[in-house]
């Protein structure tokens, strides 16, 4: 069974940073992409960051400057780094994970639970 794991969410303020980490199990996804999403209050989610099977990395306008999306295959693990926070940042982060190499960075097959960030003024 595959399970995605977030950890690293909480409450911040603006200016600040968060490493947010997500730990894969069930299988290995270092041949596939992942990437994270977020859903603020009363918003649809949103692509955040993502990872391509060969490194490419990809972002959102939004973020590009301040986040960072990593990965360590031995560990099964990805990462996004935030700096320089802002309080519309504010949502639940979701980890996703792809089974199959798609053409699209958004396209996901596996999610995690999730974790607040909390962007204070």
């Amino acid at each position: 069974q595959v399970q995605l794991v977030e950890s690293g969410g909480g409450l911040v303020q603006a200016g600040g940073s968060l490493r947010l980490s997500c730990a894969a199990s069930g299988r290995t996804f270092s041949s596939y992409q992942m990437g994270w999403f977020r859903q603020a209050p009363g918003k649809e989610r949103e692509f955040v960051a993502g990872i391509r099977w060969s490194g490419t990395l990809y972002y959102t306008d939004s973020v590009k400057g301040r986040f960072t999306i990593s990965r360590d295959s031995a560990k099964n693990t990805v990462y996004l780094q935030m700096n320089s926070l802002k309080p519309e940042d504010t949502a639940v982060y979701y980890c996703a994970a792809a089974g199959a190499r798609y053409s699209s960075i958004t396209n996901m097959d596996y999610w995690g639970k999730g974790t607040l960030v909390t962007v204070s003024s």
